[in-house]
């Protein structure tokens, strides 16, 4: 018997990230910024989760001072993080309010979707928490 595409999630936002195996660094600093129990909680939420990949963008020595500044990784980390749960099929371009209370730029083109100056490479990942959507890169509040 195979599992059908629309079974419902089975984890929550961050042990689906976890499972995913490309969000090692953004893990690490939701633990450092002391979010990792807000984000296993209900929700729901949508998170533009930035890949290993995005994270290793930013210089290491920017990247280890981000870490360590606990309420500038926090203000960070919730500006990736938008509450309720929105489907990329739901994504209307405009301004969307974060968690973190700044604004994220949503722009939709051919080209693809892009949230400020991140593309995002993989949508509708369903937890049961809510969703996330992979972005290419580390946006930052103003």
């Amino acid at each position: 018997m195979t599992k059908a595409t629309t079974s419902a999630a089975r984890a929550d936002i961050i042990d689906t990230a976890v499972a995913a195996g490309q969000f090692n660094t953004l893990a690490k600093a939701l633990t450092q910024a002391g979010l990792i129990e807000t984000l296993k909680g209900s929700g729901p939420f949508t998170v533009f989760a930035p890949t290993d990949a995005a994270f290793a963008k930013i210089p290491a020595d920017q990247l280890n001072a981000l870490l360590a500044d606990k309420e500038k990784l926090t203000a960070v980390l919730t500006y990736h993080v938008v509450p309720g749960r929105i489907m990329a099929a739901d994504v209307k371009p405009g301004a969307v309010k974060t968690v973190q209370g700044g604004m994220l730029d949503v722009a939709a083109s051919s080209a693809g979707v892009k949230v400020n100056d991140a593309n995002v490479i993989k949508t509708d990942i369903v937890a049961t928490n809510g969703v996330i959507h992979v972005i290419d890169t580390v946006v930052l509040p103003d």
